[in-house]
C-alpha cells in the first residue's frame, strides 16, 4: 500500500511518502529542494557516483525507523554532499534537516 499526505513542519508543507512491502516500509519525507529517507537510500552512490554528484541532491539517511514519525525524530546516519552545503549533517534530526531545506 502506498500512503501520501502533506505533514507540517514548523508552518512548512512537507508530503510524506509511506510504501508498505512485505516485511519492511519504504519512507521519505520531501519539497522541491530535497528529501530524507530510511536506510534503504544510499547515500555513499550520491556521493561517488560523478552523474549522481552532477545532479546535486540534497537527502540525508535515517536508520533503524518504521514510521515517518520515527524518520522526523531520528538523527541523519549520512546525508549527500549537496545537502552539507545546506548545513544538514549527519548526527541532526531529520525534522531540522528537512527545515534547512527551504
Amino acid at each position: 500500500m502506498l500512503e501520501m499526505n502533506p505533514i507540517q513542519i514548523e508552518g512548512e508543507t512537507f508530503i510524506a511518502v509511506t510504501l508498505k512491502l512485505p516485511k519492511t516500509n519504504f519512507m521519505a519525507v520531501t519539497n522541491d529542494t530535497g528529501y530524507i529517507m530510511c536506510g534503504a537510500l544510499d547515500i555513499n552512490l550520491f556521493n561517488t557516483n560523478q552523474k549522481l554528484i552532477d545532479r546535486k541532491i540534497v537527502a540525508g539517511r535515517a536508520v533503524g525507523v518504521r514510521t515517518i514519525e520515527q524518520l522526523l525524530e531520528a538523527p541523519l546516519e549520512s546525508v549527500t554532499l549537496e545537502a552539507e552545503q545546506l548545513g544538514i549533517q549527519a548526527g541532526m534530526k531529520g525534522k531540522d534537516a528537512l527545515l534547512k531545506m527551504k
